[in-house]
């Protein structure tokens, strides 16, 4: 069996008729058909060094096991942290996904609670979280079919720095004029309860069935026990930005893998024998959770962020939840 090593992954660009055809400044590459989303780590992304070249993380995680995704990883075959870069040049769709508890009644693996990071936003840009108080689903529902269900989500101003904590069971989208790094628990299951009026498939039923008419939804205040680089920690995640002007030398103790995201600059990982990893805006950096000590040596300087399992028992985050405002 061949032994682990950081992975450089191939990202997988997903065509969305809410994306943007300009990526930058992620990335410089010209796209003729709007990109939605960027995805880092989904089972179906592919290695791109080493001797691993071209094997995808699902067959690696079914290898490896433990080895790679884990002690924490709540499956010992499956990566267990789907990171993204979302490019919303309009308004997605009104969603809901469940949490663990109801996407194992329906057959999913888990549910999905997730993150989002905003790197850049316009002026004006705005996500929704959540419904309006006092807002019951029967009304909800209602709203739906009089497509006017927009009226009656919590929309919130967002702002380059914010981080935002999305539970599962939280109605939810996104507005455009933004970029945001996402992470969430390894899960595609999404339930689309409105789309304006767009002849597309909606999942009513089941996606009533899994909202939560009150989560811990919102924008993450700072826990004062945090290190000053956390972003969040939720009992999913534990999502870190850092900014390099020297080497960062890390330590894994095999309960995590880390994921190494660079949002602006360059840098090179560095491992006990493998071949050095150049990575720079845009790539994302496996270190399996077999790796002991790895380096990022950045280029100048460079910002990146980190992802792993949290440690220990987490609460979730501490968030000032959405008070209202107008959708734009």
């Amino acid at each position: 069996m061949p032994q682990l090593y950081p992975f450089l992954m191939v990202p997988i660009f997903d065509e969305r008729p809410w994306g943007v055809r300009d990526l930058r400044p992620i990335y410089s590459r010209a796209v003729a058909e709007p990109i939605g989303e960027s995805w880092l780590t989904w089972e179906d992304n592919r290695v791109a060094n080493g001797p691993l070249a071209g094997r995808s993380l699902a067959d690696l995680s079914k290898e490896f096991r433990r080895e790679l995704v884990g002690r924490l990883s709540c499956y010992e075959d499956r990566f267990p942290l789907l990171v993204k870069f979302l490019f919303p040049g309009s308004k997605l769709s009104v969603q809901v996904h469940p949490d663990d508890e109801e996407a194992r009644k329906n057959g999913y693996p888990c549910g999905k609670t997730e993150c989002w990071y905003v790197l850049r936003a316009q002026p004006g840009a705005q996500v929704a979280l959540g419904l309006k108080s006092g807002v019951t689903l029967e009304e909800f529902r209602r709203a739906i079919e009089e497509t006017r269900a927009e009226d009656l989500l919590n929309w919130v101003d967002v702002f380059a720095g914010d981080m935002l904590y999305v539970a599962a069971g939280t109605v939810h989208t996104i507005g455009g004029g933004m970029i945001l790094v996402e992470t969430q628990q390894t899960s595609d299951v999404t339930y689309r309860l409105y789309d304006y009026g767009r002849p597309r498939e909606l999942h009513i039923k089941e996606g009533l069935a899994a909202t939560k008419l009150r989560t811990n939804a919102g924008k993450v205040v700072r826990r004062a026990s945090d290190a000053s680089n956390v972003l969040v920690r939720s009992p999913f995640f534990e999502v870190e930005k850092i900014k390099l002007r020297d080497d960062l030398q890390a330590q894994l103790s095999g309960d995590s893998p880390h994921i190494l995201v660079a949002v602006n600059g360059a840098g090179i990982v560095e491992s006990k024998g493998m071949e050095p990893i150049t990575f720079a805006t845009g790539d994302a950096v496996v270190i399996p959770a077999c790796v002991r000590h790895y380096r990022v040596r950045p280029q100048w300087e460079i910002e990146l962020m980190r992802m792993s399992l949290p440690t220990g028992l987490v609460d979730e985050p501490q968030t000032d939840r959405p008070q209202s405002v107008s959708a734009k």
